[in-house]
């Protein structure tokens, strides 16, 4: 076993030993359930106090206004250009992008249909790689390519400059630890969208945790041991190819001192990368009719999620449940269950090299591919969609992944 294994069994035996039910819900109604008293001795709870919901829904709502802010158009880079201003002034250490080329191949030409239209290929639920087996009702799901199911006149004209192949960018800044700064974890959510919506819940949602723990974590009175790297990565939605190019571009250069004798680490030796993709939106299985129930439901929860058949299972496991165990003690409204089939999102080009686990609202493979999120790459992906008890969700997210990461990084305050 590896020192750094190590380290995390350690830190989640003695996590597990401390834990204690705050998580449950109230009556069944989260927006009455307890909240957690704030412990000055303990830094971890002082910092997950620092986390507030209204913060947390602005940042998302800043996100927003870039509509669905698809990679390759303005709007993106507009967005990537407001990212990096919004975590230069939380303080955060060492903003910087990665740059690469997104050339996709161009598009197949399908047969015309009746009428001369191309025919559309029924949406349905994907079948997802590593994903469980789908049961219940299932309803259709898909990408929405029809710019006039967008009512909103303002939005659609936002979202209706096309994607064009060429360069890209992504943001990401660095919490530099004080002893061990050639060791990291990677927290990471995509920016980039679909669907003629604002996005706001795919991936925003995530993307605002990533930014909002970046602010937690910058502040010059936290120290932590390890580093942190915040990454809001671009092309997801193509095929998770900008988590693709950082892995290429940066894997080979882990915990390499530069300059020699400096003790610095440009890219430290990653320990785990923690996802954060659709946070929002557990209003349970559709009904038999297709609709959806409107409020969030009470057993609503955080899915940790981990894949079960790549080469850091174990490791990937043991990351999963100690935030499992980080959620129970600090988040303060809905508790988390851990799953081992983590699919189609950022941490997979990470899931055979390090540790790597995925925050959602769902279950990926089974849960949003059978259609328990109606927004998803829909027009209906706006912010004005979800109330607070979705928001809640998010924000448990951020508390679930803050407390764990800080206990990993063992995150002191400076007096």
């Amino acid at each position: 076993m590896s020192r750094s294994s190590a380290a995390l069994l350690l830190s989640l035996s003695a996590l597990a030993t401390s834990v204690v039910p705050a998580a449950a819900l109230a009556q069944g109604n989260v927006l009455s359930a307890p909240v957690i008293a704030v412990d000055s001795a303990d830094p971890v709870s002082v910092l997950v106090s620092r986390l507030d919901l209204e913060r947390y829904k602005a940042t998302v709502k800043g996100l927003t206004q870039f509509g669905d802010r698809r990679q390759g158009t303005k709007r993106n880079r507009d967005a990537v250009d407001w990212i990096e201003a919004q975590l230069k002034s939380y303080g955060c250490a060492n903003v910087e992008r990665l740059t690469y080329e997104y050339n996709p191949p161009a598009p197949t030409p399908r047969p015309a249909g009746a009428g001369g239209a191309a025919p559309q290929r029924p949406a349905g639920p994907p079948v997802s790689a590593g994903g469980g087996r789908a049961r219940g009702v299932r309803t259709r799901t898909g990408v929405n390519n029809d710019s006039l199911r967008q009512p909103d006149a303002r939005l659609r004209a936002l979202n209706a400059e096309p994607s064009v192949p060429g360069e890209r960018q992504e943001v990401y800044c660095t919490k530099v630890g004080t002893t061990r700064p050639d060791e990291m974890y990677i927290i990471g959510g995509h920016m980039d969208g679909i669907g003629w919506g604002e996005a706001a819940n795919d991936d925003a949602s995530g993307s605002a945790i990533v930014m909002e723990l970046a602010r937690i974590f910058s502040d010059p009175a936290v120290k932590t041991d390890r580093s942190i790297r915040f990454v809001l990565w671009n092309n997801e939605e193509t095929g998770l190819n900008g988590a693709r190019a950082y892995v290429e571009q940066r894997a080979k250069l882990q915990g390499v001192e530069e300059p020699k004798g400096s003790g610095k680490y440009p890219e430290p030796k990653w320990l785990g990368m923690i996802q954060h993709d659709m946070m929002m939106f557990d209003h349970g299985m559709p009904n038999a009719d297709g609709t959806m129930r409107k409020e969030q439901r009470p057993e609503a929860d955080v899915n940790i999620e981990f894949q079960s058949n790549s080469k850091m299972a174990k490791q990937s496991a043991d990351l999963a449940w100690f935030l499992h165990g980080a959620n129970a003690k600090y988040a303060t409204d809905y508790p988390a269950q851990v799953g081992p089939h983590m699919t189609n999102t950022d941490s997979g080009p990470f899931q055979d090299l390090v540790a790597a686990i995925s925050l959602r609202e769902n279950e990926r493979g089974t849960q949003v591919g059978s259609g328990w999120d109606p927004h998803w790459h829909q027009p209906t992906d706006l912010f004005s969609t979800f109330s607070d008890a979705d928001f809640k969700l998010g924000l448990n997210a951020a508390q679930t992944t803050l407390a764990g990461v800080a206990k990993l990084v063992n995150a002191a305050l400076r007096k």
